[in-house]
């Protein structure tokens, strides 16, 4: 059997690595056969037929029946012959009389002696004749002994082969998609779900030499696990805690003013659903006006200053003293618009955008020079308010909108990714305009919605995207899932899955910020580690708790099956997804487990099913098993994944 290692084993950058799938591709082959014995083989004929040996008795003893009278007349003979010959000594008798009698008494007898020797003779030819039988009959079954244990060593053989094909397969296999697609949509899931795919998945793109910015709208922190990945890799993230690291946020600050003026508009919608296209057109028009009165670098500050003059709110003079606005610009602000009967309704606008954007007053006030990082985590406060936090994360993406389309098409899909945890929060038009940008400057979008609002729906899939379901409580959340999945396709669910999913305690405390923190000792704290499995282990919650299942539970385990039906959507383990994604072949539906502690198992490869199989089949196709399986040994387990280099 070859040994091959085949190349798919290496992280690749143009895979987006979403789990690992559990298949057995050779079943346990159960106990070794059974090795025959000379007993058992010949217990049924060990001894002689019993009827047979009851028919020798019956006839030796009729033979001596048959035999007696002949035996009593013969030693009658005999005695006769010995009183004629005493007669004729004793001369009783004459000698020619007793000669006679001698020869007729002596040929009886021996006529007598003759029957018996033939009976005895006719006994031993069947005696003898029952021994050869016996021993044409060992002979048999000591062929057939031999016979059985030469099939015996031929099936030991096979099992000894396949019980090696089974105990030194792999059974956790990549699942991944290209970097062809341009986003991937991630519907239902718990927190602690969450935080495992977002540490698999932004890890695996920062080992490949990318770039990861995660939107964390879940007030959950579930980046936490993958900040400390970060860390222990040698990396050091920037963490951003709204509100409280607002004044040192510069995001937008160096937007033009119409496109300032959209993403404010687009703030001051978070808590207007059903606005239309014409409302946001309104605001933005306002916000233009005044942005033209501030001049460029205008703050959020000066903004609602003016906002405020516009919307005849408190006393300006305040503002003057404070020097957010000059009597310049509030003379102007006073002349932007009429005085008929549409002022009314300027002023209830200016109004409602001063009271939104207040939130906002403090964006940018202390911004400082931050050291680059790969890994930038925006997060949510959870003692803020749900509304405030909205409106928040609503001018982060919008902001990061504005951005991206002003950025060249990267040559590197995926280089740049960023993750929206909880973009149900954001609005439709939010979202739609988050995604054409990324898809033109090919950043890869990650998306994962709590539920399946109709907003979410309309969305969930459209374009070149994956779609990945995890648990889904709500019934109607699984029945659209389980359609869109189809409820024809049987998946199959490793026990390991289960059992690490019901054993991890829930997410607990929130983000640290780093912004307000930053100190000259970065450089120091960055150790050179070069293994990312073990850093999985030491850095994470996954991989502690991975790290007390014992070696023979994390190689061989048993599985179950279930189709993809609501019932069972609603049940699925917390680390489970369910991806599907469109390939020329044809809609692929994959089960994976995105515990990030897999990697960590010796059964464990980085190459996907198909593509290792293609691999060693091409190598050696003779390794196949005559059904399209691979060999036993596909390759070693995971490599050392060195942090700071990437592949590229």
């Amino acid at each position: 059997m070859t040994d091959v290692h085949p190349e798919h084993a290496q992280l690749q950058a143009d895979r987006i690595y979403l789990g690992w799938q559990y298949i057995l591709l050779h079943p346990d082959p159960g106990p070794p056969p059974k090795r025959p014995s000379p007993v058992e083989e010949t217990a049924p004929a060990a001894e002689p037929d019993p009827a047979e040996l009851e028919l020798l008795r019956r006839e030796r003893l009729q033979e001596d029946m048959l035999n007696r009278p002949v035996r009593i007349f013969r030693l009658f003979m005999l005695i006769l012959t010995v009183l004629i010959l005493a007669a004729a000594l004793s001369g009783y008798l004459g000698w020619s009389f007793a000669l006679l009698g001698l020869v007729a008494a002596g040929g009886v007898a021996g006529i007598c002696s003759y029957a018996l020797v033939q009976g005895d003779r006719a006994v031993k030819y069947r005696v003898l004749e029952q021994r050869a039988r016996d021993e044409r009959q060992q002979r048999e079954r000591d062929k057939e002994l031999f016979r059985a244990q030469e099939e015996h060593a031929q099936r030991y053989r096979e099992w000894q082969e396949s019980k090696e094909r089974h105990d030194r397969q792999l059974t956790w296999y990549a699942v991944a998609v290209p970097d062809e697609i341009d986003r991937i949509d991630v519907a239902g899931g718990t927190l602690p779900g969450w935080s495992a795919l977002v540490t698999l998945l932004g890890a695996t793109r920062l080992y490949s030499g990318g770039h990861l910015t995660v939107l964390d709208l879940s007030e959950g922190a579930i980046a936490k696990d993958l900040i400390e990945l970060a860390r222990k890799g040698g990396d050091d993230p920037l963490v951003w805690v709204l509100p409280v690291d607002l004044p040192k946020l510069d995001l937008g600050a160096t937007l033009k003013p119409e496109a300032f003026a959209d993403v404010l508009a687009h703030v001051v919608s978070v808590s207007e659903e059903h606005r239309t296209t014409r409302d946001l057109s309104f605001d933005n028009a306002i916000l233009e006006r005044v942005l033209e009165v501030l001049g460029d670098n205008a703050t959020i500050s000066q903004v609602t200053a003016a906002l405020r003059a516009l919307a005849q709110v408190g006393d300006p003079r305040d503002d003057l003293r404070f020097g957010l606005i000059t009597a310049t610009q509030l003379e102007r602000i006073g002349t932007l618009f009429g005085r008929g009967v549409s002022d009314r309704v300027v002023i209830e606008r200016a109004w409602a955008l001063e009271s939104q954007l207040r939130k906002l007053e403090t964006l940018g006030t202390e911004a400082v020079r931050l050291p680059p990082a790969r890994l930038r985590v925006v997060s949510m406060d959870r003692q803020a308010g749900v509304f405030g936090n909205r409106v928040l994360g609503t001018y982060v993406a919008t902001a990061l909108t504005h951005i991206l389309r002003q950025s060249a098409a990267s040559d590197r899909p995926w280089y740049h990714t960023i993750i929206v945890a909880g973009a149900d929060k954001l609005r439709g038009d939010v979202l739609d305009r988050l995604m054409d940008a990324c898809e033109t400057s090919r950043t890869g979008l990650v998306l994962t919605y709590r539920s399946l609002t109709p907003t979410v729906r309309e969305r969930l899939g459209r374009g070149h995207a994956a779609v990945a379901f995890m648990r889904l409580g709500n019934a109607e959340d699984a029945r659209v899932a389980s359609e869109h999945v189809g409820t024809e396709h049987r998946l199959e669910l490793a026990q390991l899955t289960e059992t690490i999913s019901d054993s991890l305690p829930g997410l607990d405390g929130g983000y640290i910020s780093t912004i307000a923190q930053l100190d000259d000792e970065r450089e120091d704290r960055a150790e050179n580690h070069a293994d990312l499995a073990g850093d999985i282990t030491e850095s994470t919650e996954w991989g502690r708790t991975a790290d007390k299942i014992s070696e023979k539970e994390r190689v061989l385990q048993r599985s179950r099956e279930f189709l993809v039906e609501p019932h069972e959507l609603q049940q699925l383990p917390t680390t489970s997804v369910i991806v599907t994604d469109a390939t020329a072949q044809g809609r692929r539906v994959r089960l994976a487990d995105a515990n990030p502690a897999i990697l960590t198992f010796p059964k464990t490869t980085l190459g996907e099913l198909e593509d290792v199989r293609e691999a060693v089949l091409a190598l050696d196709p003779k390794d196949g098993d005559g059904n399209g399986e691979p060999p036993p040994n596909l390759g070693p387990p995971p490599p050392r994944l060195d942090w700071r280099k990437g592949r590229q």
